[in-house]
């Protein structure tokens, strides 16, 4: 029995899943559909179907857990937490070797210095093997980590900050520290020009999320286990900011993770204070910076989108920045492929939903896409490229920052 394929049970088989689901728009599939693959898990949980038969692991496996069938659902299924629970009971440890790689690096802090810094070095070059063959794509998706947009240097907005400023502490995650620093730097000065005092918090690990999502539980718990450890330091009215919406999504469901724990009450309490940096910026009132003559697609992630539901604030950081103007495209609503190692367990599937975003992108004509996490800023990076587009992806709080940077250089106020 899977506890937590209880929460399908309202499913009505409506349908509404359908038309937001990449993986079942790309293939046509019912059970590479979430209404098919409840029935599936509800089949497992009522004995009908084992563990170890392939159609089950075959379709769970091509799940990209985007979640964007939770917000169409009329009757609320949690569809995420469930898939999570029987991936985990299906797989039971044997994860494909690609995956199993990816979340060893990300699990262990002295392997992803040696990984990352490696990756840092070659990424200047990324961009000449970069291309649509499978090896030219994963070139591409590191090209895509590459710092775009000038000079990243502090600027005068953080003078002003009071003995009574919100504070907050920062949670800085695996790849965003090992590829994103610039969006960290980007993160802090933009924090600060707006009168938010930001901590540094030691102990802290990767979020767990690619192990959660590919069914290594008790890998995400340990990890788990630590940075609840880690940010219990931090006294309990400090919110939690963190700027990657896969980390984000995780860490607000660290009590759901931990649940029976013995850290569960203290997981729970750290959930609650976690916040995207949008969402930090909307609370404060998100400062007006210098204008910037920009066409921008916003893409906004699944797991902020559907996972979180932070829809407005990252706007907020667009339209904080005069002569930006935000599209629109007719993807938008859909995932991007990337989905954590997704890209690497299932590169055809991952590619062929890629696509279809890639072309409403362009269609949109913009000047650069802007979207708030990791895997996809590398995933659309590296299909833009591919499609022979060198249109920038960026983190939001870049464009922002830019922004606050160009008022410094022009000698005003950010």
């Amino acid at each position: 029995m899977i506890p937590r394929t209880a929460g399908l049970d309202p499913c009505t088989h409506c349908g509404f899943c359908l038309q937001i689901c990449p993986t079942f728009l790309v293939t046509g599939d019912e059970a590479d559909s979430p209404r098919g693959r409840i029935e599936l898990m509800q089949e497992l949980t009522a004995g009908r179907l084992l563990a170890t038969d392939d159609k089950l692991s075959f379709h769970l496996d091509r799940c990209l857990g985007c979640r964007a069938c939770e917000t169409v659902c009329p009757p609320g299924v949690e569809y995420g937490a469930a898939l999570e629970e029987v991936r985990a009971e299906v797989l039971n440890g044997r994860v494909p070797g690609l995956t199993h790689l990816v979340n060893f690096v990300m699990a262990d802090a002295w392997v992803q210095r040696i990984v990352f810094a490696s990756a840092r070095v070659a990424r200047p070059f990324a961009r000449w093997f970069s291309g649509g063959s499978r090896l030219g794509f994963v070139w591409g998706m590191l090209a895509a980590t590459r710092p775009n947009g000038g000079t990243h240097r502090q600027y005068g907005g953080d003078a002003s900050i009071s003995q009574d400023a919100p504070q907050v502490a920062f949670f800085t995650g695996c790849i965003m520290s090992g590829l994103f620093s610039h969006v960290h730097e980007a993160t802090v000065r933009v924090l600060q020009a707006n009168g938010v005092v930001v901590h540094d918090v030691p102990g802290q690990r990767c979020c767990g999320a690619l192990h959660a999502h590919s069914g290594q539980r008790a890998e995400a718990v340990d990890l788990a286990r630590a940075n609840v450890r880690a940010f219990t330091a931090m006294p309990d009215d400090i919110q939690v900011v963190v700027n990657s919406a896969g980390c984000g999504a995780l860490l607000k469901e660290y009590a759901r993770l931990l649940e029976g724990d013995s850290l569960e009450d203290e997981a729970r309490a750290f959930a609650e204070r976690v916040r995207d940096v949008s969402e930090v910026l909307s609370q404060v009132g998100v400062k007006q910076g210098h204008p910037l003559s920009l066409r921008v697609a916003y893409d906004p992630p699944c797991h902020l989108q559907h996972a979180q539901c932070v829809v407005d604030p990252p706007l907020a950081m667009l339209h904080a920045i005069p002569g930006v103007e935000v599209l629109t495209h007719s993807e938008s609503d859909l995932c991007c492929g990337s989905a954590g190692s997704y890209s690497l367990s299932e590169p055809d599937l991952s590619r062929a939903v890629l696509d279809r975003k890639v072309e409403a992108l362009l269609a949109a004509q913009p000047d650069v896409v802007a979207t708030g996490n990791p895997g996809c800023i590398m995933q659309i990076g590296a299909g833009l490229r591919a499609a022979g587009s060198d249109i920038p992806v960026l983190h939001p709080v870049e464009l922002l920052d830019r922004s606050y940077r160009r008022a410094t250089a022009e000698g005003g106020d950010t």
